[in-house]
């Protein structure tokens, strides 16, 4: 053996990482309910009056910001830590 182990498919891998992505996104899309609904809905009606759209909005625009937010510092620190142990490899 060349000690790397083997080598998957290509394809396979990328099927892979865009099954894994989507499953990210439903468990994002499901969190993302609960606390809205949670936070936004005292009482379920026919309708949502102005109040509870309103919360349910900026409810949604929070979390994603957050969201987002959570997910470039982690871009950040893997690029900061990738950049580091390259440079202990040289």
């Amino acid at each position: 053996m060349d000690g790397q182990g083997a080598t998957a498919d290509p394809q396979l891998q990328h099927f892979i990482e865009i099954e894994s992505q989507k499953q990210r996104f439903q468990q994002l899309v499901h969190q993302m309910t609960e606390v809205c609904w949670e936070k936004c809905m005292d009482k379920p009606g026919p309708k949502l009056d102005s109040r509870t759209e309103a919360c349910f909005v900026n409810c949604v625009e929070r979390f994603i910001d957050t969201s987002q937010f959570i997910l470039n510092r982690l871009e950040q620190t893997q690029k900061s830590r990738g950049g580091f142990s390259e440079t202990m490899l040289d």
